[in-house]
């Protein structure tokens, strides 16, 4: 597997993790794309965009405290 294929699972694979933190891993596919379409269009810096991402790094940090892990890509990986 090329190196781009690689950081291309990855990445993928950390937005699953995301998906599945947010408590949406069953949620219908065509809701979690209106959803993420509808964030796609809230303006960069914007208060709405700001308040968004202050809750989502709460999230992460809730995750750290919560987890005898370690951060990779900012989502918690457990360790064994």
């Amino acid at each position: 597997m090329t190196a781009d294929r690689k950081r291309d699972a990855r990445e993928k694979i950390l937005l699953g993790a995301i998906v599945v933190r947010a408590g949406l891993s069953t949620a219908d596919r065509a809701f979690l794309l209106g959803g993420l379409l509808e964030l796609a269009r809230v303006t960069p810096r914007s208060s709405e965009h700001r308040r968004l991402q202050a809750i989502g790094e709460e999230a992460f940090k809730a995750l750290e405290r919560e987890t005898s892990g370690r951060v990779v890509g900012r989502v918690v990986e457990a360790t064994g």
